[in-house]
């Protein structure tokens, strides 16, 4: 039975990056040796980290003034990393989940943070609107794309104190103007790449104003100097990401994975505001690309179990929502394929159908 990959992380890759990568865990590029042992330091593995490199910069057109590093510790040591190199004496962040709550409570550590708003009073079901921001916070950080409760800031946003973004979910989902942030950082385990490397694209000249004493491994400028090599870094998960890069190049770029990622989340969005059964979340206008939250609508809930089990019956994986809020969710990342939402969508018209 053909199986549809809706799972929110790690997730669905390309096939062709999953075929790619396996030549090379067996030998990497006809060299005799795995990518697995070969020195991240030899001539044959650098070059894979400065592709990937290039084609972060090519495919997010970053201005020059940036730098692209590929780091351990997920997206969540960003939490801890992002004030120790930005806090001086106030953050603000805005609350839209799970993760940027996460994010808001480790900066406290290091200052005083404002929370500019929150959606918390509404299970975080949209995206607060008309918040201030202070003019005289350190930065601003928000998270574009909320996994969990499937919401989504889709434009970039315009701030008066510098910009500072996680994009784990929906980096390369769209075109971003780097400009106007100062830092960019997300887990690759969405939309990238495999699990084990973080990216961080960070404004070289917003570096070194911090008061504090840094350590050596949390300073992004021990990481800009080094290449991403000051320690070993996450060899094949990189060299995953740069497959993927190139995938998304070949494939029109952001821009139409944009248009995709548009045409899966209509047709998907779609079929839940027409199915009697079924009911989204996330409020219309801030509805995720990325991950599309829907549950039994309230006439149904008895049959959320049985939905499930026919979904799983006719290949669907991961769809499962969070255990913070229940229900479905269908992670729709780059890779995934218009059919697989299809086979969504008719699962759903089915068991309508026949309930």
């Amino acid at each position: 039975m053909k199986k549809f990959n809706f799972n929110a992380g790690p997730s669905i890759l390309p096939r062709e990056v999953i075929e790619e990568t396996a030549k090379g865990v067996l030998d990497f590029n006809g060299i005799g040796l795995s990518i697995l042992e070969i020195s991240h330091r030899s001539k044959d593995f650098q070059p894979v980290l400065d592709e990937a490199v290039a084609l972060f910069k090519e495919l997010l057109n970053i201005p020059e003034g940036y730098s692209v590093l590929f780091l351990g510790g997920g997206a969540s040591m960003q939490f801890c990393m992002i004030p120790y190199n930005f806090l001086d004496k106030k953050a603000a962040y805005l609350n839209t989940g799970t993760w940027a709550n996460k994010a808001l409570k480790e900066a406290k550590n290091f200052g005083e943070v404002v929370e500019v708003a929150s959606s918390k009073d509404k299970t975080f079901s949209y995206i607060p609107k008309d918040f201030v921001i202070p003019t005289d916070a350190d930065y601003f950080h928000i998270t574009t794309n909320n996994t969990i409760y499937g919401t989504e800031i889709r434009k970039d946003i315009d701030s008066p104190v510098p910009l500072i973004a996680d994009m784990s979910s929906d980096i390369f989902s769209r075109p971003v103007d780097v400009s106007k942030y100062t830092c960019i950082y997300g887990g690759a385990q969405k939309n990238l790449a495999p699990s084990g490397v973080t990216f961080v694209i960070v404004k070289d000249d917003a570096l070194g104003k911090v008061s504090r004493t840094i350590p050596t491994m949390l300073d992004y400028r021990t990481h800009i100097e080094g290449g991403s090599m000051f320690n070993t870094p996450p060899v094949l998960p990189i060299y995953s990401a740069m497959l993927t890069l190139r995938w998304i190049k070949a494939n029109g770029g952001v821009t139409e994975m944009q248009r995709r990622a548009l045409e899966r989340a209509e047709l998907l969005y779609g079929e839940i505001d027409r199915n009697r059964m079924f009911k989204g979340t996330a409020a219309v206008e801030d509805r995720s690309l990325m991950n599309i939250d829907f549950v039994m609508a309230d006439e149904y809930k008895e049959l959320e179990a049985d939905f499930m089990a026919y979904a799983v019956s006719k290949g669907m994986v991961g769809i499962k929502g969070h255990r913070s809020v229940g229900g479905f969710r269908a992670s729709c990342y780059n890779a995934l394929p218009l059919e697989a939402v299809q086979a969504l969508v008719d699962c759903m018209k089915e068991f309508e159908k026949n309930n």
